[in-house]
C-alpha cells in the first residue's frame, strides 16, 4: 500500500510538471543575441542584451564566442539566435562575396538592402564606429618623422620592415593592395602570429603594423594609427542584425537596440576594449558601466 500510495504521488507530481513547466516555457518571452569570439563583438553583444532586459520584457540568452561572422550568420538566418553585431565591410566581401567598396553610405545601403531581400534579416541603425584597417606605426617614429598619414609614410617606406598577421597578407583589402595604393616599397615584410606583431613593433623589429582602429593595444602601448588618405581600406561599421520574424513578433526591440546608434566613436570603443583586455575588467560591468553613462539604462 506504501508503496502505491509513493507511485501515485510520483505520477501526481510528473503530471503537473507536464502540465506546468511547458506552459511557462511557452509563456516567457525571449530573444537570444549571439556573438563573435572577440572582446569588441562580445562587448556589443552585451550592450544590445542589457539594453533589451532593461527596456522591454523580454528576456535574453546569451550565446557569445561563435566562431566567426559565417557562423554568426548561419546562426541568425537558420533561427539559432536573433541577433547579432556585425560589421558592413564583412557582410560586403565575406557574406555577399561582393568587391571592395570604400563609401561607408554606399556598402550600408547595399548590405541593409541585399540582407532584407535575400534573407529577411534587417539591419538597425550603424552605432557609429568604424572598425576598419589602419597602418599602425609608434608614436615615437611618427613624431620623429612627422608621419600623420600612410602617404607620409611613403619615403621612408625603402627601409622599413612591415610586419603583419598572415591573414592580412592573404586579403582583398590587404598588403598586396595597400602597397599598390600608395606605392610602397618596404624593405621587407613578415608573417607574424597577430599576437606578436605588436610586441614586435615596439621592440624595433618592425617599423609598421596593420591594426583595427578600435583596437585597445593601441592605447596600451601608445601607438599611432596613420590616416588612410586614399581612402583604402572598406568601412566596417558595427550594427545590430536582427531576424525580421523577431521583429515581427517583437517590435518593440527595434527602438530598444537603436538607442545605441551614433553612441560609440572609435576612441570610445578602443577604450572599451581596453578596460577588458587590459586592465581585465569584467565584460559585463563595462558595457553597462558605459550604457549608463550614456543615460541608456538606469
Amino acid at each position: 500500500m506504501k508503496t502505491k500510495r509513493i507511485l501515485a504521488a510520483g505520477t501526481v507530481f510528473f503530471t503537473l510538471a507536464a502540465l506546468v513547466l511547458p506552459g511557462c516555457s511557452r509563456s516567457e518571452k525571449r530573444v537570444t543575441v549571439g556573438s563573435m569570439y572577440f572582446t569588441e563583438n562580445k562587448l556589443l553583444a552585451e550592450m544590445e542584451a542589457q539594453l533589451i532586459e532593461k527596456n522591454t520584457g523580454l528576456a535574453v540568452e546569451r550565446k557569445f564566442n561563435m566562431d566567426g561572422s559565417p557562423i554568426c550568420f548561419q546562426a541568425v538566418k537558420s533561427g539559432q539566435i536573433d541577433l547579432y553585431p556585425e560589421y558592413t565591410g564583412t557582410a560586403l566581401m565575406t557574406l555577399l562575396k561582393r568587391p571592395v567598396d570604400s563609401d561607408p553610405d554606399r556598402v550600408y545601403k547595399t548590405v541593409s538592402e541585399e540582407f532584407e531581400k535575400q534573407f529577411r534579416l534587417s539591419w538597425l541603425e550603424p552605432l557609429g564606429f568604424n572598425n576598419t584597417y589602419a597602418v599602425a606605426v609608434t608614436r615615437k617614429y611618427a613624431e620623429q618623422n612627422g608621419l600623420k598619414t600612410v602617404s607620409d609614410l611613403v619615403p621612408l617606406s625603402k627601409g622599413l620592415t612591415f610586419g603583419a598577421e598572415h591573414q592580412f597578407f592573404d586579403r582583398s583589402d590587404g598588403y598586396q593592395g595597400l602597397v599598390k595604393a600608395y606605392g610602397l616599397t618596404f624593405r621587407q615584410s613578415s608573417k607574424m602570429d597577430v599576437s606578436l606583431k605588436y610586441q614586435a613593433l615596439s621592440q624595433g623589429k618592425i617599423q609598421a603594423t596593420d591594426a583595427f582602429t578600435t583596437d585597445g593595444q593601441l592605447k596600451a602601448l601608445d601607438l599611432v594609427c596613420l590616416q588612410d588618405d586614399r581612402h583604402f581600406f572598406p568601412p566596417y561599421y558595427a550594427a545590430p542584425v536582427v531576424r525580421d520574424e523577431t521583429l515581427e513578433k517583437y517590435p518593440e526591440l527595434k527602438a530598444a537596440l537603436n538607442k545605441l546608434g551614433g553612441q560609440i566613436d572609435e576612441a570610445a570603443m578602443q577604450d572599451l576594449n581596453y578596460q577588458v583586455d587590459n586592465e581585465k575588467k569584467p565584460l559585463e560591468s563595462v558595457a553597462a558601466a558605459f550604457l549608463k553613462a550614456k543615460g541608456l539604462i538606469s
